[in-house]
């Protein structure tokens, strides 16, 4: 089994860099073109990808779809276990607002957002409920980019801790060992020019 790991695209609050959580924000026109350029790109690649599964919240459901759409492949229903973290009172700020309202150890406090331990725990859950049902297929996660950096560190504990990037495009195989990383943040279709 592959499991395809996806952040959304760009979406409004990305581009000023305001924290999103669960807030249901839609793809703006770069997150669009970002998307087609994932999907361009795996229409490119050696078909391995038999479903799409997403978060159910738009900017993921919609990237998703268009990687579908691309693929001719089937999406199963949403599942709010790969939305991104729920981060309390931060949701809907930016770093300067976050400083002036909190001070610059903001993060040290508690603002009632959902802990990694939470995070990891709903996401492992998620991989083993597909392989389960799934064992012999290869499905593609679209998902979150606090989500997708917590799940991988939680499998993957030696591999740096680095921001996942809008539309990047992660690789894990599943077999009797465990899982194994293939691939890890790649971004490189976002700069393909003949894929436009």
């Amino acid at each position: 089994m592959l499991i395809g790991l996806v952040r959304h695209g760009e979406t409004s609050w990305n581009a000023v860099k305001r924290i999103q959580g669960q807030t249901d924000i839609p793809l703006n026109e770069n997150g669009i073109r970002q998307a087609k350029l994932l999907a361009a790109r795996l229409q490119a690649d050696d078909r391995i990808w038999d479903y799409v599964i997403t978060s159910d919240l738009q900017r993921a459901a919609a990237t998703g779809q268009f990687i579908a759409d691309a693929l001719d492949i089937p999406v199963l229903p949403p599942d709010q276990r790969l939305r991104e973290r729920y981060f309390g009172e931060v949701e809907g700020t930016t770093l300067e607002e976050r400083v002036e309202r909190w001070g610059e150890q903001w993060k040290e406090l508690e603002l009632g957002a959902e802990s990694d331990e939470l995070m990891r725990a709903r996401g492992l859950e998620l991989l083993e409920e597909l392989y389960g049902r799934y064992p012999k297929a290869n499905i593609l996660c679209v998902s979150h980019g606090s989500f997708i950096a917590q799940l991988l560190l939680a499998i993957f504990p030696e591999i740096e801790d680095q921001r996942i990037d809008n539309l990047s495009y992660s690789i894990l195989r599943r077999n009797a060992d465990g899982w194994e990383l293939l691939q890890h943040n790649c971004t490189k279709h976002l700069n393909a020019a003949d894929l436009q």
